[in-house]
């Protein structure tokens, strides 16, 4: 069994068609049916469910999918071993992270390309759920997200980085009438522009309207932070956001915001794999730049409320 074979198998998982897997391997489809085939003929198992397409894989071939996953990351691990020390590390850091965490995310890329100059980044835009995935699966080093839901994130190591604070968010200074602070029951019946509710930051927040007696039903629901704080400048509507939302570079000039009452804070951090074996050192290097941020400090001393 050879390093490629595993790449094709991965490739099938992520792709879920022959030919397009192929393509990303640049190899043909039959080379790539052919290696998979290899593989089940070695292990005595049936991996995928073949009919006219690709349906999926068995359950043994779920298991090989795991197993080819791991062997793979360790191979990188590996590979980035070779190149360089821990001192410079070489190699592309994966990370994914929820829309709600993007304005800390140049803080840590920066943090580390400060140090390790020859370290890449790739940045992914994904749902906290999405993110415990790919993470699982290998396809992210590391994730960015909330970190409250312990029945989610008891097969991941934590690493607390920062709490934020929900404010209410408006165009414009006058149009919360000289209030100081906006109840959840009061903020309800305000024009609203939203999360859509699949993601958490909206959980989060419809919990809260829960605990205040109250349900809100925005106007405009959306998983683009751009979008959202469009309709909040030119459409004259509120949003509730995290207080690090008000870091965009763009932001702080162009939006005003007020805390919400009570206070709901939520922690957001790194997730990664609960390993007992060292890790790589692109991501040993990485955590040990973040690490040593103070990311709470920064954004309380960029947002003042």
């Amino acid at each position: 069994m050879f390093i490629r074979q595993l790449n094709y198998l991965v490739a099938l998982a992520q792709e879920k068609h022959f030919g397009r897997a192929a393509a990303a391997c640049h190899v043909s489809q039959p080379a790539l049916s052919g290696a998979i085939r290899s593989i089940e003929q070695e292990l005595g198992v049936v991996i995928v469910q073949r009919g006219r397409r690709f349906e999926g894989f068995t359950q043994d071939g779920e298991r090989v999918l795991a197993w080819a996953r791991r062997v793979l990351a360790d191979c990188e691990g590996l590979r980035q071993g070779a190149r360089a020390n821990e001192d410079d590390p070489v190699g592309i850091l994966r990370m994914g992270a929820i829309p709600a965490s993007l304005p800390l995310v140049p803080q840590l890329t920066q943090s580390c390309l400060r140090k390790f100059p020859r370290m890449r980044h790739e940045i992914y835009t994904l749902s906290a759920a999405e993110t415990l995935t790919k993470v699982a699966n290998f396809e992210l080093d590391l994730g960015l997200s909330y970190l409250d839901d312990e029945r989610l994130l008891g097969a991941f190591e934590t690493v607390p980085i920062f709490r934020e604070r929900y404010v209410l968010v408006a165009g414009d200074q006058a149009m919360f009438e000289g209030a100081e602070s906006m109840p959840w029951a009061d903020a309800a019946t305000l024009p609203l522009c939203l999360f859509t509710s699949n993601m958490q930051c909206r959980r989060g927040i419809d919990g809260a309207f829960a605990v205040a007696g109250v349900v809100a039903t925005p106007q405009i629901e959306t998983d683009s932070m751009t979008a959202l704080c469009a309709h909040i400048r030119h459409a004259g509507l509120y949003s509730i956001l995290p207080h690090s939302a008000l870091c965009l570079a763009d932001s702080a000039q162009q939006l005003s915001a007020i805390p919400m009452s009570p206070e709901m804070r939520r922690d957001i951090g790194l997730v990664l794999l609960d390993q007992q074996q060292p890790r790589g050192p692109l991501l040993q290097a990485a955590l040990q730049s973040f690490r040593s941020l103070d990311l709470q400090r920064w954004v309380d001393t960029h947002v003042q409320l």
